[in-house]
């Protein structure tokens, strides 16, 4: 008999051990041609400096891992297109967690259209009791990893932390009721605590939002209709596809599917600080509430990283000792990036697999690309 125990560590290995969904739905087909795309006139007369940094990242797959997609715009425009084996223009690669500045934009909006207040206490019915030290908690706070509730995002072993627990295990039903039933472990604004949870309560707040009815089939509707309104159709990104779980409920902290190209116009939104085809989709306000460093991290800012020194201890996210200081991005497990350098007028999409001892050599190779930029 297979035990819990069991699946949720096959389901662990599945996870950090480079299986995706899309792989499984059949995406990265080997019939597909690997070779690079000339997509523009620009890529026959790019610099052979930065075609050599850009290659590096296929070549030097014993340091960096597997690369599968990789697009570099400037000023919008592709100047470097290629796919690892397997994959191509039309391959749909799992963000992980370049899907929280995904959710980020998406709350946003609602912010915007006065339906939710950054600063106000976030609307969690089950932190609305009297007295419970979680009833504090904002959208600000939980925007910037700093909600204070008890969420270990990787436990020891792997399959006893909240996102394994929540994605496979006993919160996979509900995960916002999972996420939103832990407990208080500091105060709100006290700690930065980075946890594929606290997204999960973020787009269950969206659905609240967004309809009355605890319905699964009206909650992904209505966020469906959300998402395609305001980001998908102005933007273009018709690949872009979020996975909900059976409640309903958007797994904005992990897992959405798109295109590198789609993924670069979200990055190229984001470089325009919430403009795409002339039109200002999101205000300036939110933009530079997302690009500003939270106070207790200031590698990190409203669900997105940025190019700051981190405090003493932690994991380095970006370069912040080469790159520009505007420079940010979406990053997710494995090595996912959408690196958005707006002095440079550059954007860069990065999508494979890559271990964790990998990553320092991974850095350095997209380090080196943004300064042949």
């Amino acid at each position: 008999m297979i035990t819990k125990k069991a699946m949720l560590a096959s389901a662990a290995l599945l996870l950090l051990g480079g299986w995706s969904l899309a792989q499984a739905a059949g995406q990265g087909s080997p019939s597909i041609d690997p070779r690079p795309i000339d997509a523009s006139p620009a890529l026959a007369a790019l610099d052979p400096t930065i075609r050599a940094k850009a290659d590096a990242l296929f070549g030097d797959a014993d340091a960096v891992g597997e690369t599968r997609a990789l697009l570099v715009l400037r000023d919008g425009a592709p100047i470097y297109e290629r796919y690892g084996p397997g994959f191509d223009r039309n391959s749909k690669l799992i963000s992980w967690s370049m899907a929280k500045s995904i959710t980020a934009v998406l709350t946003g909006f609602l912010v915007a259209d006065g339906q939710l207040s950054l600063d106000a206490p976030a609307p969690v019915a089950a932190w609305q009791r009297t007295g419970d030290p979680r009833g504090p908690i904002t959208l600000r706070h939980l925007l910037h990893m700093a909600s204070g509730l008890e969420h270990v995002e990787t436990g020891d072993p792997v399959w006893k932390g909240d996102t394994i627990q929540m994605l496979f295990g006993t919160g996979a039903g509900d995960m916002a009721a999972f996420a939103e039933a832990k407990p208080a472990a500091a105060k709100p604004g006290e700690v930065f605590n980075y946890s594929s949870a606290t997204s999960v309560i973020l787009a269950d707040i969206l659905a609240d939002t967004l309809t009355p009815s605890q319905n699964p089939d009206a909650r992904r509707a209505a966020m469906r209709d959300f998402i395609q309104g305001r980001l998908i159709e102005p933007l273009g990104m018709t690949s872009l596809t979020p996975e909900f779980d059976a409640h309903g409920t958007m797994i904005g902290g992990s897992i959405m599917h798109a295109t590198a190209r789609d993924y670069a116009k979200f990055g190229e939104f984001l470089r325009n600080h919430g403009v795409a085809g002339g039109q200002r989709l999101l205000p300036e306000t939110w933009m530079k509430f997302m690009l500003t460093p939270s106070a207790d991290d200031p590698g990190y800012g409203g669900h997105i990283w940025l190019n700051r020194r981190r405090p003493p201890g932690a994991d380095a996210a970006l370069w912040p000792d080469r790159g520009p200081n505007d420079l940010f991005a979406c990053i997710g497990h494995q090595g996912q990036y959408i690196i958005v350098s707006p002095s440079q007028r550059v954007t860069i999409v990065r999508l494979g697999i890559t271990k964790d001892d990998q990553f320092p050599a991974l850095r350095r190779h997209l380090a080196d690309l943004t300064a042949a930029l």
